[in-house]
């Protein structure tokens, strides 16, 4: 049976996880500062993305996203693990990304992947000290593409 503390953290970690999606989503990156440690290590390369601290992984985002058309993060299947004030998680994130084309179209591809984190509860509630994705599957990405995918 859960202790009222537990469910309390779970719903807390859930909103991170919702948080960071809709941040993403809105193309609104200072918010992101309430997800993440200052210091948080993440790791998108799995997809071409790139790996290194919040802050530059931050403005590589805001550079990078802005060159797509349309995207989504549908996250789901949390699988999280509560120790105190640290927890990790397995998050199944669905990412449907419209790439442009040369001529003007534009291409629906998807990643299907996991995000696997670290997290842990600071003054100002929890946020998340690591991030890397785990590919699940990829379907009908350009093999050329101007940008890479999926953060």
């Amino acid at each position: 049976m859960l202790s009222l503390q537990e469910i309390s953290d779970r719903i807390e970690l859930q909103q991170l996880l919702h948080e960071y999606a809709g941040a993403i989503d809105a193309k609104e990156f200072d918010r992101l500062d309430a997800v993440f440690t200052p210091d948080a290590d993440i790791d998108y390369r799995v997809f071409g993305g790139i790996a290194g601290s919040y802050p530059e992984v931050k403005v590589w985002l805001g550079k990078v996203l802005s060159t797509f058309p349309a995207y989504q993060h549908m996250i789901g299947n949390m699988e999280i693990s509560i120790a105190g004030d640290q927890a990790s998680g397995r998050v199944m994130c669905l990412n449907p990304m419209a790439f442009p084309g040369k001529d003007g179209t534009v291409q629906m591809g998807f990643f299907g992947f996991w995000y696997v984190d670290t997290y842990t509860r600071t003054a100002s509630g929890w946020r998340i000290r690591s991030r890397r994705e785990e590919k699940s599957f990829d379907y009908n990405v350009p093999t050329e593409r101007a940008a890479p995918a999926t953060p």
